[in-house]
């Protein structure tokens, strides 16, 4: 055997016990006529003692090895005379009797720390380096406890795993594919699927009342830190089942892996919130419940006294952040500067202080009383201390989405966005469509095979983009961490929305044929929920990027740098699948 134990497992129990240890060489010091060398596997490290005196050639060796070199030793196990609480195996080490290096090892281009030198490109390489640290390889440890869990609670609800195939047709509604094209079909080309979608739906008319995977999936889409080209979906879809049904479960779910993964009860259930009033309220589908600053609409009071910029406004809201009256000129600048950047749009932005006797001190003070300042200070129900942000614009929707990223801003600045609290919510009742400025048409939210809200199935003909739909999301600490909707089952409403989207039956049969035509055999009412696993592991082990828990990530621009992937096929390869290359500039 190359080991008898690893190197996280001796306990000062052990002592006198011969052991056989493997491992990666850490450090090594050397203090006189000894030797210290720390062995690290994937379980922990475990200190080995080279003594000159006993054993001058083994001595000799072990002062030759360098930083990740592969050894075996043997040894007896003692008591550590400086004992190191920080590791588990600190009140031990080993008196080494042999050595065999089993791999010697090139200077890595990084330190296998977990406060490393390596920066994140570096990192990306060699990340077959980088998962040899604590800190990363905990991360899969997370990931590998939490996928573990998810099986073992879906399959006491009676749930089956079932694998769908990774080779299906283009699905060209929502983000863009990757194809692969096919050899033995010549100009012809499978997707890797960006969800399956239409496959659980038939495994729904298959009779499969209970389904999940835990599914990789793909997007051809622009990259941001929780997002890559390929990810992991925990997929589910259950028949027989309404809206209701479906929140029980899955908020049972979560809080089942907060309960086991993390330590944290959650006794209350989770916040319910309509679209539109996430919107209305904090600017988002997605808001972060850790902290306050609602929006306050303020065109009543503010409105009609001079100040053009908030007359002239269709929209004026501001948020009321607790104790930040102390900012200084220099910091609202900033904030200033931060929204009116291109990519958030606000033309400025107005703040009022609420001073230690109750009054308020405004920028704009001299187009307002003290009086109209009052009612504005009691509408955010403010005091002594509190700093009172205030946007407005022309587009209510815009402007709120604006004032919510001043929001965020200002919560990081206070330090709000503690990462060991977790507010958890649903938001529900999605418009059913959207408006594409590229597409110049109506497009589905989620997709087209959600179900409209049935009071509102009459607006379909007539205000398609006022329907809702009965759709839910979940969102944790203003990250959405899962998704789903009732599914359309009825054949004739499902025509009727894609007519909506735009089809003509033609392309809608040669899209979707397989599914409609499997609705005509008896479709079971269903509905259907997929949590973002990188997502989740992301949440629960602190992190702000979905990376460090994936084991071989992409980086931001869709490469992988280890792989040196994608990259140009050879000829040979291109005339095999009938493809020519053409790239524009």
């Amino acid at each position: 055997m190359y080991r008898t134990h690893t190197c996280g497992e001796l306990r000062l129990s052990d002592a006198k016990k011969k052991v056989t240890l493997a491992g990666w060489v850490q450090r090594t010091r050397k203090m006189g006529g000894m030797t210290f060398v720390d062995l690290r596997d994937r379980y922990g490290i475990t200190q080995l003692v080279f003594n000159e005196s006993v054993n001058a050639a083994l001595c000799e060796e072990a002062n030759k090895l360098g930083r990740e070199y592969v050894i075996q030793i043997t040894g007896e196990v003692s008591e550590r005379s400086s004992k190191n609480a920080n590791i588990l195996t600190g009140d031990v080490e080993i008196i080494a009797e042999t050595l065999k290096v089993l791999s010697p090892s090139a200077v890595p281009p990084f330190t296998i720390e977990d406060n490393t030198d390596g920066g994140d490109d570096i990192r990306m390489k060699y990340r077959y380096l980088d998962i040899r640290r604590n800190t990363v390889r905990r991360n899969l440890e997370l990931r590998h406890r939490m996928t573990t869990e998810v099986r073992s609670y879906l399959d006491k609800l009676g749930f089956l795993e079932i694998e769908t195939p990774m080779l299906i047709g283009s699905t060209p509604e929502g983000a863009r594919d990757f194809v692969v094209p096919s050899r033995m079909n010549p100009g012809q080309f499978y997707a890797l699927p960006q969800s399956p979608q239409t496959l659980k739906q038939l495994l729904m008319v298959a009779g499969i009342d209970k389904y999940f995977q835990i599914v990789k999936c793909f997007r051809d889409e622009d990259l941001r830190a929780d997002r890559q080209p390929e990810f992991t979906q925990i997929d589910c879809e259950m028949s027989f089942v309404e809206q209701e049904d479906i929140l029980e479960i899955f908020e049972g779910m979560a809080k089942h892996l907060f309960k086991v993964i993390r330590g944290v009860d959650m006794d209350k259930p989770f916040l319910r919130l309509p679209w539109i009033d996430a919107m209305k309220r904090f600017g988002s589908d997605k808001p972060d419940m850790r902290f306050g600053m609602e929006f306050v609409e303020l065109m009543d009071i503010l409105q009609g006294h001079g100040f053009s910029v908030f007359d002239d406004a269709k929209y004026i809201g501001g948020i009321c952040a607790e104790g930040a009256a102390s900012y200084t000129r220099k910091q609202l600048d900033a904030l200033t500067d931060y929204v009116k950047k291109p990519q958030i749009g606000a033309k400025g932005m107005v703040y009022a202080r609420v001073q230690d006797d109750g009054s308020v001190k405004s920028s704009v003070d001299k187009f307002y009383s003290q009086e109209v300042l009052l009612q504005m200070k009691d509408a955010f129900g403010a005091k002594s201390g509190d700093l009172i942000l205030i946007l407005s614009g022309n587009n209510a929707m815009k402007t709120r989405k604006q004032l919510c990223e001043l929001r965020l801003k200002v919560a990081d600045e206070l330090g709000l966005k503690d990462k060991n609290k977790f507010a958890l919510l649903w938001v529900t009742d999605f418009p059913l469509f959207e408006w594409s400025e590229e597409e110049n048409r109506l497009m589905a939210t989620h997709h087209p095979f959600t179900s409209p809200n049935i009071d509102d199935v009459p607006l379909l003909e007539t205000h398609p983009e006022q329907v809702r739909a009965i759709a839910y999301d979940m969102v944790c600490n203003g990250i959405e961490v899962g998704g789903g909707s009732v599914r359309i089952h009825d054949s004739k409403l499902q025509d009727k929305m894609l007519k909506i989207l735009g089809f003509t039956e033609e392309k809608a049969q040669e899209q979707f044929g397989f599914l409609m035509n499997a609705f005509k055999y008896g479709a079971p009412p269903h509905a259907g929920l997929a949590y973002g696993l990188d997502r989740w592991v992301s949440i629960m082990a602190g992190l702000d990027s979905i990376r460090d828990c994936i084991a071989f990530p992409k980086n931001n621009s869709g490469r992988d740098v280890m792989l040196d992937a994608p990259a140009a096929l050879d000829q040979k390869q291109l005339d095999e699948l009938n493809l020519k290359v053409d790239i524009k500039e």
